[in-house]
């Protein structure tokens, strides 16, 4: 094979980061668009997690862990300097990360599914979450983005996750003390880059033509 393939999951924010930046990056792939529920053969055969994304490289090479495929592409190409010069923004971008996959994707889940852990209120999983909204708010007073006065990996990473947030309960985010917050989403939102990625885009089976973008 001579170009990635790459299954995804148009909805899941893990994707949504990993195809922003195969696309930065100008990476030709095949794109596979799948449903969680019906994972296809080929895919379950070589993946490790039998989630989404999984970038396909090579009949030997596997990247099946979105933040991995994000800094692959940006090894391959860079072109509007999201790592940084000498890669200066990867360690605190790596930081970040940990915390948005981990501490805040957990609350957030528990946010949205509220019901599904009656433990405690949906309010309190908020409040819970707004731990790392208030980080994230506090940044983007010191920059126009979460690092600097440009995009860097850390914005791509974080984003697709605070967008969910975001929807869980739209009028009281629209209200809440985060407008900085607010701003850096709808931007990010806004861009072609984002509007690329999220086109809608016929199921993939096996055996269907292949899809290049």
């Amino acid at each position: 094979m001579n170009t990635p393939i790459l299954y995804t999951f148009r909805r899941c924010p893990y994707c949504m980061r990993a195809h922003m930046a195969l696309k930065n990056a100008g990476i030709k792939i095949e794109l596979r668009e799948i449903e969680l529920s019906n994972m296809p053969q080929p895919l379950l055969a070589f993946s490790t997690t039998s989630t989404v994304p999984v970038l396909q490289i090579s009949e030997n090479e596997v990247i099946d862990e979105s933040w991995d495929i994000v800094k692959w592409a940006l090894s391959q190409h860079d072109p509007e300097n999201w790592l940084g010069d000498a890669k200066t923004y990867l360690l605190d971008a790596e930081i970040l990360i940990e915390t948005n996959d981990y501490s805040f994707k957990l609350d957030l889940d528990h946010y949205k599914y509220a019901d599904r852990h009656p433990e405690m209120t949906q309010e309190q999983y908020r409040i819970n979450c707004e731990e790392f909204i208030e980080e994230l708010e506090d940044m983007l007073s010191k920059h126009r983005y979460l690092l600097a006065d440009k995009i860097t990996l850390a914005d791509i990473g974080v984003f697709p996750f605070v967008r969910q947030f975001s929807l869980v309960d739209k009028d009281w985010f629209e209200q809440s003390d985060y407008p900085k917050t607010r701003n850096w989403l709808q931007g990010l939102i806004d861009s072609v880059l984002f509007q690329q990625v999220f086109q809608k885009r016929p199921l993939w089976k096996t055996n269907d033509l292949s899809v290049y973008i």
